[in-house]
């Protein structure tokens, strides 16, 4: 029994002293109200709360824990019995307990006491009052490991808001994408191993990949234990933490076992919970398996079910929360799903089904389950009391006896009621065709409640596309959405397709740009601008983008962070390109951009804040399109290193090589600042498929046409910064592509010029010795104006190509070393010769031609980005350092004083010059990767000189320290510790070291003599070394040991492992290496030095004085006319989908591939073996219903032929064959019965609903056999209900007795109140009309105000739709029409406008209420011309058996589009009531209407021949 007792004032400091028990670790989380606004007015707690999520086992700070403990208790109620009133009944024990349930002394001190005011019989209203809850916080199950979760004790009032605030705000649950509501049997049952394993898996798949809530009743027994295991199994399985799953549980807290070690007044962190089935009694103890528990109290004790009202609310309240889910704003859609049951599992079945929530029902389950699947394809006529009672006798074999008479009608009333529903009914039957996993069953019930829900133009759509979205199943959305039933506009998908960018889902991505997404009418400015606002927090291009603004901010001085802009996001992308590429979004320059105009209503979409509906409610006119939009979408994926995502958009691209090497170039260089090792491998490897990629599709290109193909590598792309695809190659190094076949040759032809490739070296030399060589054949050119033997242009082709100027430059450069040799060997006197100014006229030449490579812009990149550029080539460092010891040597050489120090620095200035040639060789495919070998190895020795000066040091101190006191000149002990030692190494050691060849004349004893070192520590007497030989030598061999052994062989090791590394891509290296020699002798004049002062001149007049800017060579930059450039991408689009293709075609040959094809196979072939014999006999039995459905066709049509033939004279009726069977016949009518039976109900239907609208009032159950007056029906027993109109002048007496029911005339007029029927006379009985349509569960006249019939009047008015041009729309053939319809003040509805009809009035006060009073009259003749489609009996929820509603509805149609009364009424309608909503409507079968006005709808139709 659970000991209860008053909440004590604790506070948070002495929790320990209050429940000792407890831990002081607290978990309980919170968060502010900035996520979900749902509980305004609760209690806010004095501490601040957390905003992040956080699991439910992790434990908080204590600050939050005094949040949780100081909110919980003034927000959330318990029950408590304040007054004890013994009961007959006694406790399991058999002591006395109160009427509540509890025993004397778990009542409160008060309660016992003699009562005052509340008197003798115990009253749950007067005698259960509420105060804070004592029982909250952590719950541990004991025993079973680290199980733990979060409860609280509630009262049964407590508002449903304030539960969701404390999940969500407290609890830290994210509000879910779908709630899951279990329900079926509470004791515990057999369900068949098979159908288990399927619906554990099918469960927790759905709230896994959903996001779901599953919500039970929380016990360890029935449905609820079998939740609780599928979840254990699936952790179990899983065993990562991100995967846990919510699984609420509500339950009674009366009839909890153990709850006592539950109540802790301050909370319990956690509290120890120790499950004991064996002497849990008639209680229940919490399944250990939930994760959350609301314990809801009524303040009794033993009584089941308390909590399925709350648990109704709760659900109810979290289905109508707007929840934000990848980008997609939805309701939060809720399902029930069923499992065996009783009773209770029935009502709550039919409250479902009532409130529109689609139901799940699991066949095979047992009970109440298994009784709805067998009847639910049935036609609702069939389903009978004596059907019913016999399924009830098998499925419930156990307690059929408890079945009485009345409740078996009430039973079959509401079967018949569900069933009724077939739209929100899903039966799941193991092994059904296209339903073999239980998570498609749930979300394609979700989807199909959704599609037979009345809804406005393409509401319910983009509903059902948006659950899609949130829950992330594009297999759903392929089969359940996108089919013929709804044509998607492209412009609709706009808004789940930025969603679908945001939250990462490329299946959808692929499946909207299938669907006719066009990403050129997608992807605007602002459309950008709000992808880049949801960037990825944790990628690192957002931080980069942070950066910008924060500087931005800096720079203006504002205090507010500046929005992103595209221009702060093309600062970025540059750093990331490269500075060959100009800005991709340059920098507006004005504030006020073009906005979106998209209209795309009925979705929202919120992330993060922002929200894209926003955008597509702009004005007309004013979209600003982007200039490359598959470009624009790539790198936002890129850049955040959306693999799947960049794909799919790189698939879309037109200039596909470009993308392709811009994105291994922006991977790359976010690689390098990218702290996350596994990131970084992720981008560099995705940074390589794209150069794959550009490699692939630049094959495919050059085995096509060579000339085209290399065209692309020079074109200049206007999306990609005005670059070219092989500057965006060299800049990202990428190697494989620099060095394929094609482009190759195409730097070959560069590098030749207008001369052919295969002309050969030698002659090429010849001719430059000899040029009038030029003037024969042994030189060829490709272009035909060069081969003329004649033409003089031969002779500037040939002195321009790079090749010759290369081959000249080497040749001058060779003569200037050897006169730079000769003058410092043989000619070098006091004053300068004419040789040597002829150095320094050389040497002034190599420096113009530095500063103009220096400044040579053809980018307009500016002097400082240039200067960095030149800078970090290290031959251009080599250049700088030459020329400027250079001409330190020539300063220090042209002062007397300092003539010899000037040679010495000129020769330094010679051997740097001479190691300028290195450069040279680059060009040779032999030396050329040997140089770079070089430049690696001496990174090598750089780092391999820190572990040897360690060595070097550490022996060459301990060595001095021993053998020399007190040397103080700094030269030497520079030698003694650091020269000495290193030569040691290398086979130079000191002869003094160990004392044998000892010579005191080699040495100086004081240290005077300057050329001599200071001799070791000596005997006085003999001048012998008197220092420990055996140690310097054991030091000596072990400074060796280490140094010449492990040392340089680990230097040597390390040369290797580089020598291999560049030796496996020697062929890579040398062909990337070779271009920028290439490049630079392409642009280089093609004199050499000194001659080439003469073109520096030249180009100083062209630039200086006539202004004009420096251009690129065509060869290597060309910028191509928009025609040719757009064939040249559309050529190169078309050989790139050859190239997907063929990708696809290796994939599926490939052998992993098949393999897992294969497998899956495999297992779809092992799941149709293992269904059983039934289910395949079903199959069978389809096909064979189908196939006798065909032969009765063909019989039916030779049966025409035939008799077509007798009427003809060809033969007699007697010798005419009887075609098809008399059986086949019957059984097709009765087919045919039932369809009609099934699609037109005999018997009123609304009028039978069990809860009378507007009251609390329940009908009696009328199954529809019983409904007829005819039929015998002893148990009817109707209860009896008037509603008192006081708004109304004229209504019937409202507590009906036979005097004043006499008064009343029927089947006449009863002076103003016309009480005739359409329907002819009906019955009178006790003074009260008779239905004429049959019983409906309730006497009374409801909330009519009159008995008998009451006549309204129902218009409807309707006109074509029309297209802008006046055209009428059609669909399947049929033209469209469009309805008036109105929604009143205090309705949730649409409804036809019209009503009853007052005593003596033409028109309904309703469609007064429309219309403007001059207009009364002339809608009066509107309807005179109208036509009649119906008078009579109206199917209303308020009809009773003593009142009913009748109506005549006329059909008023506008044929034309100029009709001036339509326009009148148009023109009325608008002064209207504002409180009124009016609308033409498009009429079809999913209009939001009454049921009985949709009947109407449909006869309009029918009569004007129109869509329906």
């Amino acid at each position: 029994m659970a000991v209860r007792g008053r909440r004590t004032k604790v506070l948070p400091s002495e929790l320990n002293k209050v429940c000792p028990e407890r831990g002081d670790d607290p978990a309980t989380h919170s968060r502010t109200m900035s996520d979900f606004e749902v509980v305004p007015n609760l209690h806010q707690s004095s501490s601040s709360v957390s905003k992040s999520r956080r699991k439910a086992h992790f434990p908080s700070g204590s600050n939050e824990k005094e949040n949780l403990i100081s909110w919980i208790p003034e927000n959330i109620r318990k029950k408590e019995c304040t007054y004890f009133v013994e009961s007959s009944r006694t406790s399991d024990s058999g002591r006395v307990v109160c009427e509540c349930g509890y025993l004397r002394e778990q009542h409160l001190e008060d309660a016992a006491k003699p009562p005052i005011f509340l008197g003798k019989e115990w009253d749950a209203s007067r005698h259960i009052q509420e105060m804070p809850t004592d029982a909250f916080g952590d719950i541990h199950f004991t025993g079973l490991g680290q199980k733990m979760g979060k409860y609280v004790r509630v009262s049964s009032d407590t508002p449903p808001r304030v539960i969701f605030h404390l999940m969500t705000q407290h609890w830290g649950l994210d509000p879910p994408n779908l709630l899951i509501s279990v329900t079926g049997g509470a004791k515990n049952f057999i369900m068949k191993p098979r159908l288990k394993n399927i619906f554990r898996q099918g469960l927790v798949k759905v709230a896994q990949t959903t996001g779901a809530w599953i919500i039970t009743g929380g016990s360890h027994a029935g449905v609820m234990k079998q939740v609780g295991e599928a979840v254990r199994d699936f952790l179990l399985s899983c065993g990562h933490k991100d995967s846990e799953i919510v699984t609420i549980g509500i339950a009674t807290w009366g009839t909890v076992y153990n709850r006592e070690s539950l109540v802790c007044p301050v909370g319990g962190f956690p509290a120890e919970y120790v499950l004991d089935e064996e002497n849990q009694g008639s209680l229940s103890c919490l399944d250990s398996n939930h994760s959350h528990f609301i314990l809801v109290d009524d303040g009794t004790h033993g009584r089941y079910g308390v909590e399925i009202p709350l648990r109704t609310r709760l659900e109810k309240f979290i289905s109508e929360q707007t929840k934000v889910k990848g980008g997609v704003a939805i309701k939060i859609p809720i399902v029930c799903v069923v499992l065996e049951g009783g009773p209770g599992t029935l009502d709550t079945i039919y409250n479902a089904i009532t409130n529109g929530t689609p139901c799940v029902i699991v066949e095979g389950s047992g009970r109440v389950a298994d009784v709805i699947a067998q009847v639910a394809s049935l036609p609702v006529p069939k389903i009978t009391i004596a059907l019913i009672q016999k399924k009830l006798s098998v499925y419930f074999h156990d307690t059929y006896e408890l079945f009485t008479e009345g409740k078996l009608v009430e039973w079959t009333k509401k079967i018949q009621d569900i069933v009724r529903n077939r739209q929100l009914l899903t039966i799941f039957r193991e092994g059904k065709y296209g339903q073999q996993d239980v998570d498609v069953a749930i979300l394609q019930a979700l989807l199909k409640a959704s599609q037979n829900q009345d809804h406005f133009g393409r509401e319910n759509w983009d509903h059902q596309l948006k659950l899609a979205v949130a829950w992330n199943r594009v297999d759903i959305a392929r089969s359940e959405i996108f089919t013929d039933d709804y044509e998607w506009k492209p412009t609709d998908l706009h808004p789940v397709m930025a969603a679908a960018l945001i939250s990462n889902k490329p299946e959808f991505v692929k499946l909207f740009l299938e669907q006719g997404v066009r990403l050129k009418e997608f992807v605007t400015w602002d459309t950008l601008l709000y992808l880049y606002d949801n960037l990825a927090p944790s990628c690192l291009f957002h931080s980069k983008l942070q950066k910008v603004l924060l500087e931005e901010r800096e720079h203006t001085g504002g205090s507010k962070m500046p929005r992103i802009q595209l221009h702060h996001v093309s600062q970025v992308l540059r750093e990331l390109l490269g500075s060959s590429t100009q800005h991709l979004y340059p920098k507006p320059k004005h504030t006020e951009r073009p906005r979106l105009s998209i209209p795309v209503p009925h979705i929202k979409l919120n992330v993060q804040g922002s929200s894209l509906r926003s955008l597509y409610k702009r004005s007309a006119g004013r979209v600003a399109f982007t200039v490359d939009p598959v470009r624009d979408l790539l790198i936002w994926a890129v850049v955040q290193n959306r693999r799947e995502l960049a794909e799919i958009i790189w698939a879309q691209s037109q200039d596909s090589m470009a993308a392709a090497l811009a994105c291994s170039k922006i991977l790359k260089e976010l690689a390098k600042e990218e702290d996350d090792t596994d990131t970084t491998d992720a981008m560099l490897a995705l940074a390589e498929q794209y150069e794959q990629k550009a490699i692939g599709v630049f094959t495919d290109c050059y085995r096509k046409d060579e000339e085209r193909a290399q065209k692309l590598l020079t074109r200049v792309s206007e999306a990609w910064g005005k670059t070219t695809c092989l500057q965006l190659a060299l800049e990202a190094k990428d190697m494989n592509f620099v060095s394929h076949g094609g482009v190759q040759a195409f730097l070959t032809k560069v590098w030749w010029g207008k001369m052919c490739v295969d002309n050969g070296l030698l002659r090429v030399i010849a001719c430059m010795l000899f040029f009038p060589l030029l003037f024969t054949s042994l030189i060829t050119f490709r272009e035909k104006r060069l081969q003329p033997m004649g033409c003089l242009t031969r002779l500037r082709a040939f002195f321009t190509a790079p090749v010759v100027i290369f081959h000249m430059n080497i040749l001058s450069y060779f003569t200037f070393l050897l006169l730079f040799a000769y003058v410092l060997m043989v000619d070098f006197q006091s004053l300068p010769s004419w040789r040597e100014y002829l150095i320094y006229f050389w040497l002034f030449s190599l420096v113009c031609e530095e500063i103009r490579q220096l400044l040579y812009d053809p980018d307009g990149l500016g002097v400082v980005k240039m200067a960095s550029l030149y800078i970090k080539d290290f031959w251009n460092k080599l250049d700088v350092c030459a020329i400027l010891v250079f001409i330190t040597g020539l300063t220090c050489r042209l002062i007397p004083s300092t003539l010899y120090p000037g040679r010495i620095i000129l020769s330094l200035a010679f051997t740097i010059f001479c190691l300028r040639l290195m450069h040279i060789f680059t060009v040779s495919r032999t030396l050329g990767p040997k140089i770079i070998i070089v430049k690696r190895m001496l990174k090598d020795v750089f780092f391999f000189l820190f572990l040897l000066a360690v060595w070097v040091v550490s022996f060459g101190v301990a060595k001095q320290a021993i053998l020399i006191h007190n040397e103080e000149r700094v030269e030497w002990l520079f030698r003694g510790v650091v020269y000495h030692s290193y030569l040691t190494i290398f086979g130079q050691i000191p002869s003094y070291i160990d004392g044998v060849n000892f010579n005191i004349d080699q040495c100086s004893p004081n240290g005077t003599d300057p050329y001599k070192p200071k001799c070791p520590e000596t005997n006085e007497d003999n001048k012998k070394p008197i220092f420990p030989e055996w140690l310097t030598v054991i030091l000596l061999c072990l400074y060796l040991l280490f140094t010449n052994i492990l040392l340089l062989n680990l230097l040597i090791a390390m040369f290797n492992y580089t020598f291999q590394q560049v030796q496996e891509h020697t062929d890579q290296i040398w062909k990337f290496q070779r271009h920028d020699l290439i490049e630079e002798y392409h642009g280089r004049p093609p004199a050499p030095p000194p001659f080439i002062l003469l073109n520096h001149l030249q180009i100083l007049v062209r630039r200086g004085l006539l202004r004009r800017p420096a251009t690129h060579h065509k060869q290597l930059k060309e910028k191509l006319e928009k025609n040719e450039e757009a064939a040249l991408l559309s050529w190169e689009m078309y050989l790139k989908e050859n190239y997907l293709q063929h990708q696809q075609c290796q994939e599926k040959q490939n052998t992993e591939k098949k393999i897992q094809d294969i497998a899956q196979r495999v297992d779809v072939l092992a799941e149709l073996l293992d269904l059983d014999r039934v289910k395949r006999t079903g199959l069978v039995e389809e096909r064979l219903v189908s196939l006798e459905d065909q032969v009765h066709q063909n019989a039916q049509a030779l049966r025409w032929i035939m008799l077509a033939l007798q009427c003809n004279g060809f033969s007699s009726g007697e010798d005419m064959p009887p075609v098809g069977s008399s059986k086949a016949l019957e059984m097709k009518e009765l087919d045919l019965e039932e369809k009609l039976e099934e699609t037109q109900p005999s018997y009123h239907v609304l009028a039978r609903n069990l809860l009378y609208p507007g009251s609390r009032t329940l009908r009696f159950p009328v199954p529809d056999e019983k409904v007829p007056w005819e039929v015998d029906f002893p148990l009817y027993a109707p209860p009896t209900y008037s509603a008192d109109h006081k708004d109304m002048a004229v209504q019937d007496p409202f507590s009906p007795s036979l005097e004043s029911l006499l008064k009343i005339n029927y089947n006449t007029m009863d002076g103003l109140i016309d009480r005739q029927s359409f329907h002819g006379l009906y019955a009178v009985q006790d003074g009260l009309p008779l239905n004429p349509m049959g019983r409906t569960g309730l006497r009374g006249r409801g909330r009519l105000h009159c008995f008998g019939p009451n006549h309204a009047l129902h218009p409807v008015v309707t006109r074509w739709r029309r297209n802008l041009d006046g055209s009428i729309i059609r669909k399947s053939l049929k033209k469209m029409l469009e309805v008036l319809v109105a929604q009143y003040p205090l309705s949730d509805v649409w409804a036809l406008p019209g009503g009853s009809l007052e005593p003596g009035e033409m028109l309904p006060l309703k469609l007064k209420w429309i219309l403007r009073r001059e207009f009364w009259p002339q809608f009066q003749n509107l309807l005179k011309q109208g036509t009649e489609i119906h008078k009579g009996y109206l199917d209303d929820p308020r009809n009773t058996d003593n009142a009913w509603v009748e109506t005549v509805a006329v059909s008023v149609h506008f044929d034309s589009q100029n009709d001036v009364e339509m326009k009148r009424l148009n023109s009325f309608l608008q002064g209207c009531d504002p409180e009124l909503c009016i609308r033409w409507q498009v009429l079809d079968k999913r209009i939001p209407l009454h049921t009985n006005h949709k009947e109407l709808l449909h006869k309009v139709s029918t009569l004007l021949g129109a869509y329906y």
